[in-house]
Formats: C-alpha cells, structure tokens, sequence
C-alpha cells in the first residue's frame, strides 16, 4: 500500500473580509459594540479558564488586553457619535488576516 502525501496549501497567508459597508451610525455601533463585546468576553472566558487551573496564575495579559478592547471601544463610540453629530454615515472596512504559524 502506497501512501501519498497530502498537498501543500499553496498560501500560507489569506484574508477574511468580515465587515465592509456603510452604515448608519446606530448600525455601525451595532457592528462595532458586538465585534468588541464578543473579543472582550473571549478574553473574560480565557481567563476564567486559566483561573479555574491556578488561583495563583498570572492574568496580567489577558487583563491588560480586555482593558485595552474597553478603550477602542469607548473610542469607537466617540467616532460613531461625532458622525452622528455631523449626520454622516461610516465606512466600515474590517479585514481579518490569517496566516500559519510555528
């Protein structure tokens, strides 16, 4: 019995398009505000996993990554509410970029 090797894939590097609009303020808040919230609680999970393992484990990563998430957050609104203010809508491009890696 021969056995084959399985093909290489020929792009180690590839793109989703995730987002890529224009919406309403309200809309692009709804976009955003969930995009955020979902990463946020990802984080809040890994953490409450790596806690559950070890009372002891050193969280300071995951924290200083959720704080950072709050802040765009708050930044996001702050940009959904001066286009608001200003009666435009917003362009939202969101590209997410996968590659391997060791």
């Amino acid at each position: 019995m021969e056995t084959k090797e399985l093909p290489k894939v020929k792009k180690e590097q590839r793109t989703i398009q995730l987002v890529d609009g224009t919406f309403t303020p309200s809309e692009a808040s709804d976009v955003i505000t969930a995009l955020i919230d979902e990463k946020i609680n990802f984080h809040k999970i890994q953490r409450l996993q790596l806690w559950e393992g070890n009372h002891k484990c050193n969280t300071n990563g995951l924290d200083g990554r959720i704080e950072e998430l709050i802040k765009e957050k708050q930044l996001a609104k702050e940009i959904i509410n001066e286009a608001r203010s200003k009666g435009a809508n917003i362009a939202i491009n969101g590209t997410l970029s996968l590659k391997f890696v060791d």
